[in-house]
């Protein structure tokens, strides 16, 4: 026992609990979890955002959630859904987030709910509306008044809705974290002084509204108590230097399952023993709140993806982008939730100990005075098996891995060892739409200087002009052409994904940039010595494309629209494509194959299904993304469905194909698909 005094170190809590509503009917915290309704609590999380996914679909989400270990669902409020123009508000279909809400409850877990109202989630503009770019005066993100007003406007309609809908722990409700604003520390020493007040503000403004809840500001270390500063990241478990004061939880709010994917980048697969490895440390190191952004990413339906970002959502997460399991992942950290969970009480009331167990291993021990004794020994070898001593046991520890020991004694859990069994997706084909006369097409009208009504002598920026009404933006101007030159070059600097250029009508190119504004300087040019400036020429505007003006998308507008047969498929740029399809029987999920177009947008039945580029490979030479989901609720039962799609240019909708998805094991692939009944 001597020998053990020279490498403990006890590791005490002091804690002291900060109530926020009464102690037996909301949520406390003290330096060491959450207490709700008086009750402690080591708590898993997934992150769950309901735009991107469908009503239809959220009572599948969750119930795989709750199966796989979880305790609470997390999700942002988005303010550009839900507030359009300024006092105007939509909580209709996929944004309805009291709904969203009411069916975590029905299912038994609680929820933090992530306001912002700044969220980043790679998502258009942050979550900002954009009409706020046209508030006089506004700066966003500091102490700036225009600014604050905005923001508390929409934070205190989201808190008095779920008040009145009595959604609040403290109400008996679900919620039982509030988070305001997002990793704001990130960019908070760019504004000055006015950054630590904004943060100051922002606290105080929420802690104003009186949830009866905590609230929690992510990578946030100076947030003003009572508010709890929280991680995000891959391994808080190494990398978080734990809360502002003792007297607050250890919280991880993003542990990232994998990350986000960009046209013409790779997916970035990220282990299930990994992730485990690092849960795990976290709850060694006195962590009680951990939540996976994201457990089911989703779709990025319409224009609602931010710049590059590809329409499937964090598709490597436990749960696809389609809601289906992907394994070893899901399953694995389902084993890790219970082997915690089967020791959660001592976790939470023992003392715990650190010591080491050689060069690159250690041991955290929590016990309590009478009984309760829980053990993590972990190996940071990432290369070689070791044994270690431990209360007069040798154990094996894998490589990188943190085996827990719920009695001290015996390991029920291996972050390394994984038990399930992988399986991967598989696509069959329902529906071809390679005959031509399954098609129509409307070619979109390339505008002429003389019919646009907004004129400039200036190369006007984007998005001020658009207003986020399009992503497109038609910049038109006329010259006489007075080089010595017969072929001359066009220069330009543009700041869009892709700028096209038309002469005369006829398509002569295409620009990729990686930033988007607009263009910003046009010259025609035979050598560096003589060129023909267009920068400052008069240039006329038009917002959009003809298409999008028409909503020829929608069915209601079709018939208003000179769609004529495809005849055959050329290289004309912006054109319109459409054509029909049964919904495919049974109820897996729907995706369209879209490998053969370029880029552009997709509609069912007059709903989004988001941007495509396939034009855009990856370092392999593949596309980043190919499938595109199409929820079971878009379509339709007993009639046919419409699709539509436009396309900048390049693509061919002869080679596109309806899908449905399953999910199988790796050594079932192998075996007759069609035993399994879900094939058929």
């Amino acid at each position: 026992m001597e020998k053990w005094k020279v490498f403990v170190m006890v590791m005490m809590v002091s804690l002291f609990t900060f109530t926020v509503g009464g102690e037996e009917d909301g949520v406390t915290y003290d330096g060491r979890s959450l207490l709700i309704h008086g009750q402690r609590k080591l708590l898993f999380s997934g992150s769950i955002h309901y735009p991107r996914s469908t009503p239809k679909m959220w009572p599948d989400l969750i119930g795989k959630a709750k199966e796989g270990g979880l305790d609470v669902i997390q999700t942002y409020v988005f303010w550009n859904l839900h507030e359009p123009q300024p006092g105007q508000y939509d909580f209709s279909g996929r944004y309805d987030l009291v709904r969203f809400i009411k069916e975590i409850q029905a299912q038994g877990l609680y929820v933090c709910l992530r306001i912002g109202p700044f969220i980043e989630s790679e998502w258009t503009y942050g979550g900002f509306p954009f009409w706020l770019h046209d508030v006089p005066g506004i700066v966003y993100r500091t102490d700036n008044e225009p600014f604050k007003f905005y923001m508390q406007n929409f934070t205190t309609k989201i808190v008095n809705m779920m008040k009145a809908e009595g959604l609040y722990a403290s109400q008996g409700g679900p919620i039982i974290l509030s988070q305001i604003e997002n990793e704001y520390q990130n960019v908070e020493r760019s504004f000055g002084v006015g950054g630590p007040q904004y943060v100051q503000w922002a606290a105080k403004m929420a802690l104003s509204l009186d949830t009866g809840v905590p609230w929690v500001m992510c990578k946030q270390t100076d947030a003003p108590h009572p508010v709890i500063n929280t991680c995000n990241g891959m391994r808080c478990g190494e990398t978080f230097p734990g809360p502002n004061s003792p007297n607050k939880p250890k919280l991880w709010t993003e542990d990232w399952t994998s990350f986000y994917q960009v046209y013409g980048g790779l997916p970035y697969i990220r282990s299930a023993q990994d992730i485990a490895f690092h849960v795990t440390l976290f709850i060694a190191r006195n962590g009680s709140y951990v939540n996976y952004y994201m457990y089911h990413g989703g779709t990025n339906f319409g224009r609602t993806a931010s710049a590059y970002v590809i329409t499937a959502y964090y598709d490597q997460a436990p749960l696809d982008e389609y809601g289906l399991l992907r394994q070893p992942k899901w399953g694995h950290l389902r084993e890790l939730h219970a082997a915690i969970k089967s020791c959660s009480s001592t976790l939470l009331q023992g003392v715990q100990s650190n010591f080491s167990l050689g060069k690159l291993q250690e041991g955290y021990v929590f016990e309590e005075e009478n009984e309760g004794c829980v053990a993590f020994l972990i190996n940071n070898d990432g290369v070689n098996n070791t044994n270690v001593q431990f209360r007069n046991k040798t154990f094996e520890l894998l490589p990188k891995s943190i085996s827990i020991l719920p009695d001290c004694q015996n390991v029920t859990f291996n972050t390394a060892n994984v038990n399930t069994t992988s399986n991967t997706r598989i696509y069959f084909n329902r529906q071809n739409f390679s005959s031509i006369d399954d098609w129509e097409k409307f070619e979109d009208v390339i505008p002429n200087f003389d019919d646009t009504t907004l004129r400039s002598n200036t190369l006007l920026e984007q998005m001020n002009t658009t207003k986020d009404k399009s992503d497109y933006l038609w910049y038109t101007t006329r010259f006489e052409y007075n080089l010595s030159c017969s072929e001359p070059t066009f220069v330009v600097e543009s700041r869009a994904h892709v700028a096209h250029a038309f002469v005369n009508t006829t398509y002569i190119g295409a620009y990729l940039e990686k930033r988007f504004a607009g263009l910003r300087n046009v010259e025609l040019q035979c050598s560096k010595q003589e060129s023909l400036s267009l920068t400052n020429s008069t240039w006329g505007y038009q917002v959009g494309l003809l298409g999008e003006k028409s909503q020829v998308y929608r069915e209601q507008n079709s018939s208003d629209t000179e769609w004529t047969p495809l005849e055959n498929i050329t290289t004309q740029m912006l054109v319109w494509y459409k054509s029909t399809f049964e919904t495919p029987e049974g109820d897996d999920p729907v995706a369209l194959d879209l490998s053969s177009m370029g880029k552009g947008e997709v509609w069912v039945n007059g709903e989004s299904i988001g941007r495509y580029w396939i034009l855009f490979h990856d370092s392999k030479g593949n596309p980043s993304q190919s499938m595109y989901h199409v929820p079971r609720s878009f379509l339709k039962d007993k009639s046919e469905n419409v699709l539509v799609l436009v396309d900048e240019g390049g693509g061919n909708p002869l080679a596109i194909t309806l899908n449905t998805v399953v999910v199988a094991n790796f050594h079932q692939t192998k075996s007759n698909l069609l035993s399994f009944p879900s094939f058929a």
